[in-house]
């Protein structure tokens, strides 16, 4: 007899079912047992409104981490930018696989890079972090951009390019690499130009915190690096007091001396998000070995922000 499939909680988006999936099929292997996805919607899928509106961090997760809570589903798959930074009772995020490019992108009209925008290009984009770095950077480099807010799925937003409402929009390397679009890019943005959202590029895989079988087997998934890089990222977040609407952008990346790891270097940015003030720091140090470790990473650099006056760039303090 063959064993009972395991059941994936996710979102209904092109984007979720295709990380699903392929996270499906991981888990399929590594367990032996069949994974049946199974289709949620969420208050983030079903609003109408801008996210920094809705509340940001959580409107994905809510109705998942329900499902998983009432034991409707065995796991589920998160962007982990979208997962809030508090840990939730009764849960565990078990594996988070390697991470994909964290990088954000432009797709404009013409196959322009963003430096050869016309002026007064109009680039749209849902994320206040993108806002202020791509409007600080504008201010910098004497270009003249207006940032205009806009949400949807991938289809949706490359589809203001196409018909002219704008001409670019910004959107996650990771996100268009899962659905089979990154051909579409016409620019991949630097870290040093827009650092990305805490976690971008990553996956969490949560389940039931009682379920050690299943933690178990997932963890096989799980990637130390990864995971020590995101903890880090979402720990400067938290001690920030943010929310994934708040204008926050950090990346931590390994440093190595040839086949060597040797540090992780951790970068951190908040700003007003039409640009005219920036904090942006970075900190340097021993890859971190414990979850501790990589949370006092993120909480360091945080202190140093804050004391540079970032709190007063947060606009609405997420609470």
């Amino acid at each position: 007899m063959t064993e009972k499939a395991l059941r994936l909680g996710t979102r209904r988006s092109k984007l979720a079912m295709a990380q699903s999936g392929q996270v499906a099929d991981a888990v399929s292997q590594v367990t032996g047992r069949p994974v049946e996805l199974v289709e949620i919607t969420t208050y983030g899928d079903t609003s109408r409104e801008h996210l920094a509106q809705i509340g940001g961090t959580g409107v994905f997760v809510a109705a998942l981490r329900d499902a998983l809570l009432r034991g409707e589903v065995d796991f589920a798959v998160h962007s982990l930018k979208d997962l809030p930074t508090a840990q939730h009772e009764g849960l565990v995020v078990a594996a988070i696989p390697e991470r994909e490019d964290p990088r954000d992108v432009v797709v404009a009209r013409d196959a322009r890079k963003l430096t050869d925008l016309p002026r007064g290009a109009r680039i749209g984009t849902g994320a206040p972090r993108r806002m202020a770095q791509l409007n600080a950077y504008a201010r910098t480099h004497g270009m003249e951009i207006e940032t205009v807010p806009i949400r949807g799925n991938v289809d949706t937003r490359i589809g203001y390019v196409r018909s002219g409402e704008v001409d670019a929009v910004v959107l996650a390397a990771a996100g268009l690499n899962r659905v089979g679009r990154i051909d579409e890019v016409t620019d991949f943005l630097s870290v040093d130009t827009v650092l990305p959202a805490p976690g971008q590029g990553a996956l969490a895989i949560e389940c039931a915190a009682d379920n050690a079988s299943l933690i178990a087997a997932l963890a096989e998934l799980d990637d130390p690096f990864t995971r020590a890089a995101v903890t880090a990222e979402r720990s400067l977040l938290a001690a920030l007091e943010a929310g994934c609407s708040a204008p926050v952008g950090a990346l931590a990346d390994l440093l190595a001396d040839g086949q060597i790891v040797k540090e992780m270097r951790l970068r951190g940015v908040v700003g007003t998000t039409d640009g005219s003030t920036l904090v942006q720091l970075s900190t340097t140090g021993p890859v971190p070995e414990t979850h501790e470790a990589a949370l006092a990473l993120g909480r360091e650099l945080a202190t140093e922000m804050l004391a540079q006056g970032a709190a007063g760039l947060m606009g609405e303090r997420a609470q």
